[in-house]
């Protein structure tokens, strides 16, 4: 059964009359997409099993809610904060009855981040575990820290060296889930 969801479709919804977000958010979320498309693709060589329709889609709406805060550098004008992106997008799409898509939303940010986190640095964020825990939800989280929205360095890669000195700002124990990551997702890279 082939998904009738379209992620440019809603895309467009929301961003049709900003073009500079929309060229943004579709660059970044294409490039994030291919990467995720080919970890997963690598994973069923592999043996595992993850869902590459459901990670071309989620990967392509994971940034949706950026266009209700405040980045106008990437043409978003809103009044949310723009750590905020992830859980207005989730709570846009959950309210589509896309539930799987909204967590991914929700939870790509980093590495992930806990509820004493979002406590102790007194984050816009609910107090909640916002992680990543589906093989697909980390194939995501993981492709997006290897690109930026910046205009300026969006067709720029990353390298795992510069992602782990970023997650090193926030502790050791983000650096070490993405080198599990990196391992398991692109070993020999």
């Amino acid at each position: 059964m082939t998904s009738i969801l379209k992620p440019a479709d809603l895309i467009e919804k929301y961003y049709a009359h900003n073009p500079l977000a929309h060229s943004i958010l579709v660059e970044h979320s294409r490039l994030v997409t291919r990467r995720a498309v080919t970890i997963a693709r690598a994973l069923k060589r592999r043996g595992l099993d993850p869902n590459l329709q459901f990670i071309s889609e989620a990967a392509m709406l994971h940034d949706i809610g950026m266009i209700f805060t405040n980045a106008p550098e990437i043409g978003c004008h809103g009044d949310a904060p723009y750590l905020q992106h992830g859980i207005i997008g989730a709570k846009l799409l959950a309210g589509m009855g896309l539930n799987a898509h909204a967590r991914v939303c929700e939870r790509h940010t980093g590495v992930g981040l806990t509820a004493v986190e979002i406590i102790r640095e007194d984050l816009p964020l609910p107090p909640c575990d916002l992680l990543p825990e589906t093989l697909e939800e980390k194939i995501i989280c993981y492709a997006d820290l290897f690109y930026s929205k910046n205009p300026t360095k969006l067709h720029q890669q990353k390298s795992a060296g510069k992602i782990r000195k970023q997650l090193a700002d926030f502790g050791t124990d983000k650096v070490q889930i993405f080198d599990l990551w990196h391992a398991d997702f692109e070993p020999g890279t």
